[in-house]
C-alpha cells in the first residue's frame, strides 16, 4: 500500500512539473509538437493532446487513489488507531502552528507549499512575458496597428489570463467533498478549504488584472468594439466579460465582513460559479480549456451524487432540547454508514428553507451508536433559530421532513498515538470533541484497549450552556460507562459569577414518528463506496471519451477537417459540457442506485420499527431532567465549574508532562491563536497542535 501511494505521489510531482514546463519555449516547440503527432487524431483533434497531458494523470491519481483508500479501509476495519512515532519524526518542527495575518493559522508545511506555489505563478508569468516581448518589434506591432508599448500592454494582459488559469486548474480540488485525493495528503474538504479562499482570490485578482488591462488597451487604441466581439473561431470577448462578471460577484460576497453578516447572500452568489464555468469555456474553447478539466470534473461527479443523496427524506428519531438553545438531532443510520470522529453533515429542512444547506459536525460514534447519527445545532442564525422553536414549543411537532448530504470527515484519525488529549473548546466549539469523546468510550469499554487520558477544557458564557456537557453520553442503546477512560472537564463560565441556579429549564427528549418515505442515513454508493467511486470517475470519463469521438469523427470533423477555422469554438464547447454532464450523470444514477436497491430491506426493517422507548433512554438520561439533578454520575464528578474567570491556558497546557500531549483547539478565532501561540513557542515539545474546524 505503501508503494501504491508512493506511486501516486510521482504522479502528482510530474504533474505539478508539468505546469513548470508549460509556459517554456522548450515545452512547445518540441514537446507538445511530438505528443500531438502521437495523440491527435480525426477523433479528438488538438484537443487529445491536451487531455493526455493535463486530464488523464489527475483522473488516474483519483482512480488509483480511491482503490487506495478502499484497501486501507479494509485493512484496519474502519479505524485508524495512528503510530505512535508519528509524534515524534523530524516533520514536527514543520507541523507546528504559525499566525500569519490574512491565512490564518498554518503550518510550515502549508507556508512552505504555498510559497512554491507562489513561486510557479511569477516563473510562469515571467516565463511568459520574456518569450512574447521577445516577439515584439515595431514591424510586429505595426501589424496590428499598435506601437510597441501597446502590444508589450496587450502581451501583459494575456499573460495575467494564462497565470490565472494555473490557479483555476486546481480551484475545485478543495471543494470536492467526497475527493479521492485529498485524503492521500491528510487532508479533507472542510479543513481545505482555505486553499480554495486562497487561490479564489489569486485567481481573479489576475482576471481582474487580465480584463482591465485589455479595456484600458482597447480605450486607448479606440478598439472599444472588441468588448462587443463574440467570434465564431476565436477568443470569444463577450463570454470572457460575462465569466467575469460572475466572478467578481462571488468575489464581492467572500470577504469576511459580508460573509459574516449577510451568508445567504455569499451563499445563494456563489452559485453563479456554474456561469463563470459555461462562459470561461466559451471564452477560451474547450481544446484550450481541457487544461483545466479534471478539477471540475472530478467536482461535477461528487456533486451530482450528492445531489441524488439528497432526494431522499431521511428519518429523524429524536430531539434532544437544551435550555441554551441547542439541539442534538438524531437520525436513523444503517449499520453499513461508517465515518471518523469531526465528521460533518448538510442538513436541509424544506419547512424552513428549501435551498437553504447548512453543515453541522456528528457529534455520534459510528462504532458505538451503529444505527443512529447525531448532530448539534445551536441556535445562532435565523435558520437554526427557527428549527430551535419549532422543537422547543409546548406542543412540539411529531414529525419533520429532512434531507442530508455526507457524512464527510477524515479518512483516519490519529488521536490514539498521543498519551494525552487536551481539547480546548469555546462555546458550540465542544461539538467534534463530543464524538471523539464517544470513540474513545467505544475504544476502552468496548475493545479495551487503551486509550489517552482526556482534559477537556470548555468555556461557556451562561451556566445554562453548561447542559452541552450533557452531549457527551449519547441518549440510550449504547453503553455509557467510561471506568477505563481517565477524564478531567474544566469547564468555565465566564459572564457568571455565582453557582447555577434551580430554576434552570430541564432538558427534553422528543420521539419523532417516521413518514413510510423516510429512510436511514446510507452511504452514497454503499459500503464499499471508494472502489464505487473509482469505478464511477473511470467509467464517465470513458464514456465522455466515446462519445466525444464519435460526435466530432462522424459530426465535426466532416464540416472542419480538425482545421478549427469552419466549426464553432461556442459549438464545440457546447458539446463537449453537455457529453461530460451526461456521462457523469449516466454512471453516477447506475452506481448509486445499484446501491440503493441493494441498501432497501434494511431501510424498510428501519421504517417498521416503533420509534417509542418502552423505558429511560438510559441509565443517566430520563426524559426530562436538570444538569444538577445526577451530581454521583461519574461524567460531572470529573467536571469541575468556575464562574467568572477564563481559562489560563497557557498554565494548563505546559502543567502537562506526559511525552505526547495531543492539543486540540475549536472555537472562537481568539482562543484558537491563543492556543496555537502557546504549542508554537517551543517551551514544551511535548505539545502537538491541531485546530479542528467545525460546523453548528
Amino acid at each position: 500500500m505503501k508503494m501504491v501511494k508512493w506511486f501516486i505521489m510521482l504522479v502528482f510531482i510530474g504533474y505539478l512539473f508539468l505546469w513548470v514546463i508549460t509556459p517554456t519555449y522548450v515545452f512547445k516547440q518540441t514537446w507538445l509538437v511530438r505528443v500531438r503527432a502521437h495523440t491527435k487524431t480525426t477523433y479528438f483533434g488538438t484537443q487529445g493532446p491536451t487531455m493526455s497531458l493535463y486530464t488523464l494523470p489527475v483522473l488516474f491519481m483519483a482512480v488509483v487513489g480511491a482503490v487506495y483508500l478502499h484497501l486501507r479501509k479494509k485493512a484496519n476495519g474502519n479505524r485508524d488507531e495512528g503510530e505512535k512515532e508519528a509524534t515524534n519524526d523530524n516533520l514536527n518542527i514543520w507541523r507546528r502552528p504559525m499566525i500569519i495575518k490574512g491565512l490564518g493559522i498554518v503550518t510550515k508545511i502549508e507556508i512552505a507549499f504555498f510559497f512554491m506555489f507562489i513561486v510557479l505563478l511569477v516563473w510562469s508569468f515571467v516565463t511568459y512575458v520574456h518569450l512574447s516581448f521577445a516577439k515584439i518589434t515595431p514591424q510586429s506591432a505595426a501589424l496590428y496597428g499598435e506601437t510597441v508599448w501597446e502590444s508589450k500592454l496587450a502581451s501583459v494582459a494575456l499573460q495575467f489570463g494564462l497565470v490565472g488559469n494555473i490557479c483555476l486548474a486546481f480551484l475545485f480540488f478543495p471543494v470536492t467533498r467526497g475527493s479521492s485525493i485529498l485524503p492521500l495528503f491528510g487532508l479533507t474538504s472542510e479543513a481545505s478549504i482555505k486553499y480554495h479562499i486562497w487561490l479564489g482570490h489569486i485567481v481573479m485578482t489576475l482576471f481582474t488584472s487580465h480584463g482591465v488591462c485589455y479595456v484600458i488597451l482597447w480605450i486607448i487604441t479606440k478598439q472599444t468594439s472588441e468588448m462587443l466581439k463574440w467570434a465564431k473561431i476565436d477568443i470569444s470577448v463577450v463570454a470572457g466579460e460575462i465569466s467575469l462578471v460572475a466572478g467578481l460577484i462571488m468575489w464581492a460576497t467572500t470577504f469576511p465582513r459580508i460573509r459574516r453578516k449577510m451568508f445567504e447572500v455569499f451563499f445563494y452568489a456563489h452559485h453563479f460559479y456554474v456561469i463563470f464555468v459555461i462562459f470561461f469555456v466559451f471564452h477560451v474553447g474547450i481544446s484550450y480549456a481541457s487544461m483545466m478539466l479534471p478539477g471540475f470534473f472530478l467536482f461535477l461527479i461528487d456533486r451530482f451524487l450528492r445531489f441524488l443523496q439528497s432526494r431522499r427524506n431521511i428519518r429523524l428519531i429524536s430531539s434532544r432540547v437544551l435550555p441554551c438553545e441547542t439541539l442534538e438531532l438524531s437520525f436513523a443510520k444503517s449499520q453499513g454508514l461508517n465515518y471518523t470522529p469531526t465528521s460533518i453533515i448538510f442538513v436541509n429542512i424544506p419547512s424552513i428553507s428549501k435551498a437553504q444547506w447548512h453543515p453541522f459536525t456528528i457529534t455520534s460514534s459510528s462504532n458505538l451508536e451503529n444505527e443512529k447519527l447525531s448532530v448539534m445545532i445551536k441556535g445562532e442564525g435565523t435558520w437554526s433559530k427557527k428549527l430551535y422553536r419549532t422543537l422547543s414549543s409546548s406542543n412540539p411537532i411529531d414529525q419533520l421532513d429532512i434531507s442530508v448530504e455526507g457524512p464527510y470527515g477524515p479518512v483516519s484519525t490519529n488521536f490514539l498515538r498521543h498519551d494525552m488529549l487536551v481539547m480546548v473548546s469555546g462555546g458550540s466549539g465542544i461539538t467534534p470533541f463530543i464524538s471523539i469523546f464517544r470513540e474513545l468510550v467505544f475504544t476502552t469499554e468496548i475493545l479495551k484497549s487503551k486509550a489517552p487520558k482526556i482534559l477537556l477544557i470548555s468555556a461557556f458564557k451562561d451556566s445554562s450552556d453548561l447542559t452541552m456537557l450533557e452531549l457527551l453520553l449519547p441518549t440510550s442503546g449504547s453503553p455509557i460507562e467510561f471506568s477505563k477512560l481517565e477524564l478531567q472537564i474544566e469547564a468555565y463560565v465566564t459572564r457568571e459569577n455565582g453557582t447555577t441556579t434551580n430554576d434552570k429549564k430541564p432538558v427534553r427528549t422528543i420521539w419523532l414518528k417516521p413518514k413510510s418515505s423516510d429512510g436511514p442515513i446510507t452511504p452514497i454508493l454503499g459500503p464499499n463506496g471508494w472502489l464505487w467511486l473509482a469505478a464511477i470517475i473511470s467509467c464517465s470519463f470513458v464514456v465522455f471519451l466515446l462519445s466525444m469521438g464519435l460526435v466530432t469523427r462522424f459530426y465535426i470533423y466532416p464540416i472542419d477537417k480538425n482545421t478549427y477555422d469552419v466549426y464553432s469554438y461556442g459549438s464545440r464547447g457546447a458539446l463537449n459540457m453537455l457529453l461530460i454532464c451526461v456521462s457523469i450523470m449516466v454512471t453516477c444514477s447506475a452506481g448509486f442506485w445499484w446501491n440503493k436497491n441493494k441498501s432497501a430491506m434494511e431501510s424498510t426493517q428501519i421504517q417498521n420499527t416503533d420509534t417509542t422507548p418502552v423505558s429511560s433512554p438510559g441509565l443517566l438520561f430520563n426524559m426530562d431532567r436538570e444538569l444538577e439533578s445526577l451530581p454521583q454520575q461519574s461524567i460531572f464528578q470529573s467536571t469541575n465549574v468556575h464562574f467568572g474567570e477564563r481559562p489560563d491556558l497557557k498554565r494548563m497546557l505546559f502543567e502537562q508532562k506526559e511525552s505526547s500531549v495531543g492539543v486540540l483547539v475549536c472555537g472562537p478565532k481568539k482562543m484558537r491563536h491563543e492556543v496555537a501561540n502557546i504549542c508554537s513557542s517551543g517551551l514544551a515539545s511535548n505539545l502537538h497542535f491541531e485546530s479542528i474546524s467545525f460546523s453548528w
